[in-house]
């Protein structure tokens, strides 16, 4: 290759603004921007707000459906069939009485722990929204590094051809 083609390639690798790019790029690479929103959220609970969302875990399963249903079974037949003098006749008022203020207890807490819930959508959305811009501006920073790698290959090519032609006039003049 020529002298020429030499400091050509030179020159185009020795771009400064290219190296600040790259430079700021490398920097985004290295800081880990996405977080483990559960834990985080996690970290910062209170007893209390642990205790809640126990409470609504348990309430929103199958064991608790079906042990509040075998009490209730349990409670009226003791009442309508078994006990001679019932604690709670028909039409049950202190259970009724019971599971009034146990949906007033557990409505609440169930809904403070669905806050919170939100509360850590809303966190690993802000999170997910981070990682997919970072994705989004390495992606471009590749893609334009490609259009200038492109554009250069074929600057080089056009100049490489323009040296042939030079070299190819050269011979014909030296041959004549």
């Amino acid at each position: 290759m020529s002298e020429k083609g030499l400091e050509l390639i030179r020159s185009i690798l020795q771009d400064d603004a290219m190296a600040e790019e790259e430079e700021a790029l490398h920097l985004l690479l290295s800081e880990q921007i996405s977080e483990n929103a559960v834990s985080e959220h996690d970290n910062r609970l209170t007893k209390g707000q642990k205790a809640a969302d126990k409470l609504a875990k348990f309430a929103g399963s199958w064991y608790f459906i079906i042990l509040f249903f075998s009490i209730l079974v349990i409670w009226i037949v003791l009442n309508v069939v078994f006990l001679k003098k019932p604690f709670d006749v028909y039409p049950f008022i202190l259970m009724n009485l019971i599971l009034s203020c146990l949906a007033a207890i557990q409505a609440p807490v169930i809904m403070m722990s669905q806050n919170r819930q939100e509360e850590k959508d809303r966190y690993r959305a802000k999170n997910d929204y981070k990682v997919n811009l970072k994705a989004e501006i390495i992606v471009e920073d590749i893609h334009n590094k490609l259009d200038s790698l492109i554009e250069m290959q074929i600057e080089i090519m056009n100049r490489l051809d323009n040296l042939e032609k030079i070299n190819n006039e050269k011979e014909k003049s030296s041959q004549s």
